[in-house]
């Protein structure tokens, strides 16, 4: 499980500036895949000697002065349930403010790190200007140019000493699969059903579910240990940003699994969160499967099957080797198939392919629809080998490993469903350039 380190401060500080510097680029949550949102607020950060999880809290926009508060303690209150480190990020052209002030103080009771930094500090002058945040009390107080990267390598260094590091290592005798979704979708009832007792507690009210909880079981004989995520806690009113951090334990159960069931809310439909965190599972290479629940609930003859799987398979345009099961948690409805399906999906997840099945395949792509000309130069693909699994990751040799078009390689991981199927996983393609002829 990765640590998780957030972003946290007013509006216009630049944390979404320092976001992108310390992630060192601005990337799409799907690379190369339409249809998915590029708001994001979360990524992995593996750049360092220890990867991370980055979150920026920025996003909201306040109402006056006292809503600003409002949501400036909500999430500070996030970081400091969600984060393992906090960044308070401050504007030394905007001065101390009251609200960094009452922010300070709160997050100076936790016992996490609290890194403070002042942003905007190009030059001398920005830098006798830091002065009045020795204010606070803190004796170290770091002082950088998100925009021009000024400071940021001492801000990084010491962020680096002071996560935790967490070597999860893989256990080949079990499943795990996670049960990640937005609050109130189901999740802790739809384990309650797939466990067939009430080991988690389930109710109406969003949020019930505090912290992730690991229930081994097993299936016709295999060992699963089956994930129920945390919500976040709802008080009153709540910013935008708390949907943001529900988002975050998804991430972390995803660290852990090998399998996700992604719950979609039928009456609700797909979010913008929703598409972000499936994103991430394929960016994390795990197997998924979508799970629409509260099937019971919608009206048929306006949210038929067939027309909801239609809009599921629009929205999610990027997955269209995912698996969909229409359940209801409540009433027990299709619940049965959800095992055989993540049995399925698992052995796909670990499916090897053996190299000479592996080229037959890739030579038959290639004569179908060859490599386009690079520079007037023809890209030649030799041959292919299975390198992991879990995912399963293919290795391609080739006279021009850098230049194979992003829609070519979508031609090749159709051409390797077709022939293989690996339904509810994603595929990893390689490219390595041939000195010499290896076998």
């Amino acid at each position: 499980m990765l640590p998780v380190v957030a972003i946290v401060g007013r509006p216009n500080v630049g944390k979404s500036t320092l976001f992108n510097r310390i992630l060192g680029q601005r990337k799409a949550l799907v690379e190369d895949f339409a249809g998915v949102t590029r708001d994001r607020n979360y990524a992995e950060v593996t750049r360092y000697a220890k990867p991370f999880l980055l979150i920026d809290t920025g996003g909201f926009e306040p109402a006056s002065s006292d809503r600003l508060l409002t949501q400036m303690r909500e999430q500070s209150q996030l970081a400091v349930e969600e984060a393992d480190l906090i960044i308070l990020l401050m504007d030394v052209r905007e001065g101390l403010t009251p609200s960094d002030m009452e922010v300070a103080q709160m997050l100076r009771k936790v016992k996490k790190p609290v890194l403070l930094v002042v942003n905007k500090v190009d030059g001398d002058k920005q830098e006798d200007d830091v002065a009045e945040f020795y204010a606070l009390g803190i004796a170290q107080i770091y002082t950088l140019s998100s925009a021009h990267g000024r400071g940021v390598g001492e801000l990084i260094d010491d962020l680096l000493e002071l996560l935790p590091t967490r070597d999860m290592p893989e256990i080949a005798s079990e499943v795990r699969m996670a049960v990640i979704g937005r609050p109130n979708v189901g999740k802790s009832s739809l384990v309650n059903r797939i466990l067939g007792s009430e080991r988690m507690v389930a109710n109406p009210t969003a949020g019930t579910t505090r912290d992730s909880v690991d229930t081994p079981f097993e299936f016709e004989s295999q060992r699963y240990v089956l994930i129920d995520t945390a919500g976040i806690r709802r008080k009153g009113k709540v910013s935008q940003t708390l949907e943001k951090f529900s988002a975050v334990q998804a991430l972390k159960a995803m660290d852990r699994a090998h399998v996700v069931l992604m719950l979609i809310d039928a009456a609700a439909g797909v979010t913008d969160q929703d598409l972000a965190v499936a994103g991430y599972a394929y960016e994390r290479g795990r197997a998924l499967i979508l799970v629409v629940n509260k099937w019971d609930l919608p009206e048929k003859d306006t949210h038929s099957m067939k027309n909801y799987l239609e809009e599921i398979r629009r929205r999610f345009k990027f997955l269209p080797f995912v698996p969909v099961l229409f359940v209801s948690a409540l009433s027990g409805q299709r619940v049965a198939r959800i095992m055989p399906t993540v049995a399925k999906v698992f052995a796909e997840f670990n499916r090897k392919i053996t190299t000479s099945e592996l080229n037959s395949i890739l030579a038959e792509a290639v004569t179908r629809h060859p490599p386009p000309m690079v520079s007037g130069r023809r890209i030649k693909l030799y041959y292919a080998t299975q390198t992991m699994v879990r995912p399963p990751t293919f290795t391609i040799f080739t006279n021009c490993p850098e230049d194979i078009h992003f829609s070519y390689e979508r031609y090749l991981h159709n051409a390797l469903r077709e022939a293989f199927g690996f339904e509810g996983v994603p595929l990893r393609l390689r490219y390595r350039g041939r000195t010499a002829r290896q076998g």
